[in-house]
């Protein structure tokens, strides 16, 4: 009887034992389901947080921290490869603190299992890290790391990088889902990185567009060319994230290039520098008329040797400034010791920069020398004019003048229409003189006419009053640049005496040659020079007269004051 009740209650519990495993399964799977359901949501928000981020290097960071929540690791990173597609040139990384990372030291470079999957970029996941062969073991300092899963990121069929996550928590292992959603996010985020590379290269190009305009605008705005150059060299150094940026020119006549302006880490020791053409970087741009690198210029034997030259640069590159031989100096880059190499999306817009800025440079050029051609033309007319014009009715009226005289009795009248005269001779020399500075065309070497009018002006302020000037005969074209050197210091001297000493109201000067002499005369109202006075300024105007063969004369006018006269031989010239 008893046994016969036991077999009908172990009938009844069977079903419910039953029923209880399958409630347990169904929960299991509904758990199951529901942590499916929030991983797939998690995963749509991280592709979609991802994909917002337009700054490359926010978009990065991003990346990592959704990866490391998306499968529950301790640790995260995201390393970039490099040019070279060996190494790596940039290492994100999540779950290690910025105390942490100082004391391991440098990030990686793409060695042992980093290296595995830049070798074979394929998904990798492995139980315990230092099993695998190609493991190298962590440096000091470096947290325990076992469960490892790495994924690579493609950026339109080329690999851009890859995903590195270990230690999963809760002591668990990466699983086939776990890399199932980390390859989902990899597909994602190398659509964010190819749109936030497109956004980037779109600002640089557009800022690269604003400097050129900006070049363009000063050239063309009269700007001084070193004013220019400065501004080249601060907008290319910005853009590049360079530390060092210099302008190197050619010398006239030799092959040595002239450093001409620089900016940034060591410029006062470069300024200035000169450079050969063979044997160093920014030569070599400028023979080749194209772009050269550097992988490291502090040891680089294209760079000159000196202390302190150029320590503490790493990457640098030199581009022409033009091409070929129109090729108008070179802007050489260089940014600190261990900094990423120009790539070739930084070196592209440098080249048409440096191109383009030669192009204005040229056109500015041409420029200025259409404006001076019109202004030569227009000073040679207005000499023309002066002279068939205004020179032959003055030397009419002088003659019918004087004719005239012979016809006053009056004596005091007759004095007058003389001193007429005598006043309209002088004033037929005084147009002669300007004239001749009209048609003085050196620019670059400023003539004799133009540096004694300079110097008078210069001395107007210290004077008191703007001394007169006449000049008679063809100054800039007799006189050598040597004795006019010799002329001008004299004038200074004097006008300076006469500021100085002579308490004068009035000066006048008259610098004039025949082809033969110079003569340099300084007369003002002063109260003369002193006996006791120092001598130290009339002795040197006098050696510098006796040196060329000429003389110093002193003397006092009739009403007063000091009458100075320096001439000096003019040596053999052509005649124009």
């Amino acid at each position: 009887m008893g046994s016969a009740e036991e077999a009908r209650e172990a009938r009844i519990r069977l079903p419910q034992l039953r029923l209880d495993e399958l409630l347990e399964e169904l929960q299991a799977r509904l758990d199951a389901a529901r942590g499916t359901r929030d991983r797939v949501h998690s995963l749509l928000e991280a592709v979609l947080s991802v994909g917002r981020e337009l700054d490359l290097e926010h978009a990065l960071r991003g990346i990592v921290e959704a990866a490391a929540v998306l499968v529950d690791a301790e640790y995260a990173a995201l390393g970039v490869i490099g040019p070279d597609g060996r190494r790596l040139s940039a290492f994100i990384t999540v779950g290690v603190g910025p105390e942490e990372i100082a004391r391991i030291g440098s990030y990686p470079e793409g060695h042992g299992i980093l290296g595995e999957l830049i070798r074979h970029p394929e998904p990798l996941r492995l139980t315990k890290l230092s099993e695998h062969k190609a493991s190298y073991g962590f440096p000091a300092h470096h947290p325990p790391m076992d469960s490892f899963l790495g994924v690579p990121i493609r950026v339109r069929e080329q690999v851009f990088g890859n995903l590195y996550l270990t230690e999963k928590r809760g002591g668990q292992q990466f699983d086939e889902e776990d890399e199932a959603v980390l390859a989902t996010l990899a597909v994602a985020a190398g659509v964010a990185i190819d749109n936030a590379r497109l956004y980037e290269e779109s600002l640089r190009r557009e800022r690269w567009l604003q400097a050129i305009a900006e070049i363009t605008s000063s050239l063309m705005s009269g700007t001084d060319q070193r004013a220019v150059l400065g501004l080249m060299a601060d907008r290319a150094r910005t853009l590049t994230g360079a530390a060092l940026a210099a302008v190197a020119i050619p010398m006239q006549d030799t092959d040595s290039l002239a450093v001409e302006l620089v900016q940034g880490l060591g410029a006062e020791v470069l300024q200035g520098l000169v450079l050969p053409v063979a044997g160093t970087l920014s030569g070599e741009a400028y023979a080749r008329g194209a772009l050269v690198r550097s992988a490291d210029a502090a040891h680089d034997d294209r760079f000159p040797a000196g202390p302190q030259h150029f320590a503490g640069l790493g990457p640098a590159v030199a581009v022409p400034i033009g091409l070929g031989e129109q090729a108008r100096g070179v802007v050489l880059l260089a940014r600190e010791a261990g900094a990423s190499d120009f790539s070739v999306t930084e070196t592209e817009p440098l080249t048409a920069f440096a191109a383009q800025a030669a192009v204005s440079m040229e056109l500015a050029e041409r420029r200025r020398d259409a404006e001076q051609i019109a202004l030569l033309e227009d000073r040679d007319r207005i000499a023309r004019d002066l002279h068939d014009l205004a020179i032959q009715r003055l030397f009419a009226t002088g003659m019918t003048l004087q004719s005239a005289g012979r016809f006053i009795e009056h004596p005091e009248a007759s004095e007058r229409v003389l001193r007429a005269v005598d006043d309209l001779d002088e004033t037929i020399k005084i147009i002669r003189s300007t004239i001749f500075g009209l048609r003085a065309r050196d620019e670059d070497a400023p003539g004799l006419r133009s540096r004694a009018v300079r110097a008078a002006g210069e001395a107007a302020p210290v004077l008191g009053f703007a001394p007169s000037m006449r000049m008679e005969g063809l100054l800039d074209t007799h006189v050598p640049p040597e004795v006019a050197d010799h002329v001008v210091a004299v004038l200074s001297e004097s006008l300076t005496n006469i500021a100085r000493h002579a308490h004068a109201g009035r000066a006048e000067v008259l610098l004039e040659t025949d082809g033969h002499e110079v003569r340099l005369t300084v007369v003002d109202d002063g109260v003369g020079i002193p006996a006791e006075g120092r001598r130290s300024g009339l002795r040197n105007m006098a050696e510098r007269a006796r040196g060329l063969g000429g003389d110093l004369e002193i003397s006092t006018p009739p009403g007063g004051g000091t009458h100075l006269l320096w001439h000096a031989p003019l040596p053999d010239a052509p005649r124009p």
